[in-house]
């Protein structure tokens, strides 16, 4: 998977990468947040999801110590990185800024 990973974040386009938790209830509302955000950028960026409990490699090479933490990749170099719940209206503005 991590090699995977690697090639996912190689995109021309902004991958936004959802590091999270089945047990983690912000987690969730997170995901609702996400599928908004999918809505309103469309093709202009990727959103990936990954379960640091399955790949908790990928999570501490990436340093996520605490779930939900989103980060933003373009051409496999991190943009942006934060912990916490994150509206959609923020979400999409990050995601349009890098996709230009």
């Amino acid at each position: 998977m991590s090699q995977k990973f690697q090639e996912l974040i190689q995109s021309e386009r902004p991958v936004l990468v959802d590091f999270f938790a089945t047990w983690c209830q912000p987690c969730k509302v997170q995901s609702s947040v996400l599928n908004s955000v999918k809505e309103k950028v469309g093709e202009k960026a990727r959103i990936v999801k990954i379960d640091v409990d399955q790949f908790p490699s990928i999570a501490a090479d990436n340093g996520v110590r605490g779930v939900p933490t989103l980060a933003i990749f373009k051409n496999g170099e991190l943009l942006w990185k934060e912990s916490g719940v994150h509206d959609v209206n923020s979400l999409v503005g990050l995601l349009e800024q890098y996709s230009n």
